[in-house]
């Protein structure tokens, strides 16, 4: 599976594509398959989000989670101060990284 992962252009924080818009909840990314490249041109465009770049994700119980250690922890936010993470949906989150 792929997904987009990029910056939002207003506040800077981590996002992932949807399928309709983008979500600061990896859970909730869709599979972009071959059109990744398509909605990187689009939404860098219209100026809702920068850097974009497709990554390769796995679908689990509790939604989809990026395959890289790399993502994982953008995912999740800083790892010296796990009080400032973002809690996602899968309770093993914390195991991601680890």
């Amino acid at each position: 599976m792929k997904i987009l992962t990029g910056n939002d252009l207003k506040t800077g924080a981590v996002v992932w594509w949807d399928g309709e818009g983008w979500s600061l909840h990896v859970e909730q990314a869709a599979d972009v398959t071959d059109a990744g490249a398509d909605l990187i041109a689009r939404e860098e465009a219209a100026r809702r989000v920068v850097g974009a770049y497709v990554i390769d994700g796995q679908n689990t119980a509790d939604g989809v989670r990026p395959a890289h250690i790399k993502d994982r922890i953008r995912a999740l936010g800083p790892t010296v101060r796990p009080d400032l993470t973002l809690k996602p949906a899968d309770p093993q989150a914390i195991d991601w990284v680890i």
